[in-house]
């Protein structure tokens, strides 16, 4: 008798035992909150570029970003363009404004058959915001590294206005056009690349009809400027 009541007995405690370990407990637990402070994105102060900046600026940028041959897409087709080494600050310019999608939406604004077509400016509030964003600067002329005005170089204009020096213009470029060469612009202008695939394009582009400011009476857009490497 015994037996079987201790039999019973074990059999109760055994059920209490398997009631305990089949019990899941959930924990209260404070929800995960996300900061807001965490997850947004750090703003960088706006950086200008200046006379006072720029040669410092372009002299590090220079170092890490070596690209050198970009594509013009425009109404007429593309032009490729190698940009010189040896011209390191204005290289560095031009893929600068490049990646910062500067030149998108700019127009070749100056065209004369048989000499240049002229590009990097427009008469939209576009453009003038573009530039207020990025700086006002200019940069040396670096004309002595022995490159001429052939015909399909790549050159920076100057600007015209209290410019003693003969700085360059930074947003805006000429390509010569000319056959033969515009020859009589060495010395003044700094050389800075040159066309290697796209001159049927310069072509067209020069022959467009023109105002008397030598403005194409039908806008020529440079639709994008990319980098290829």
């Amino acid at each position: 008798m015994r037996f079987f009541f201790l039999l019973f007995l074990s059999c109760i405690l055994m059920c209490c035992e398997s009631k305990k370990t089949n019990t899941i407990k959930i924990k209260k637990t404070t929800p995960t909150r996300i900061s807001k402070e965490s997850t947004a994105e750090k703003k960088e102060p706006n950086f200008l570029l200046s006379d006072a900046n720029v040669m410092e600026f372009f002299l590090e940028y220079d170092k890490k970003n070596k690209e050198n041959t970009v594509r013009i897409t425009t109404d007429f087709g593309t032009i490729d363009i190698k940009l010189f080494e040896q011209t390191k600050f204005h290289r560095s310019n031009f893929i600068y404004l490049t990646k910062k999608q500067y030149f998108n939406n700019t127009q070749f604004y100056r065209v004369i058959k048989n000499f240049v077509i002229q590009g990097g400016n427009s008469d939209d509030r576009e453009t003038y915001i573009k530039r207020r964003n990025i700086g006002k600067y200019l940069l040396p002329n670096d004309y002595d590294k022995g490159f001429k005005h052939h015909r399909g170089m790549v050159s920076m204009p100057s600007k015209n206005i209290e410019n003693p020096y003969k700085k360059a213009s930074p947003f805006e470029f000429f390509i010569v056009q000319q056959q033969g060469g515009a020859h009589h612009l060495n010395g003044d202008y700094t050389i800075f690349g040159n066309v290697i695939r796209g001159m049927e394009v310069v072509d067209k582009i020069a022959a467009v009809s023109t105002e008397a400011s030598d403005w194409p009476l039908q806008n020529v857009y440079i639709k994008k400027v990319e980098i290829l490497k």
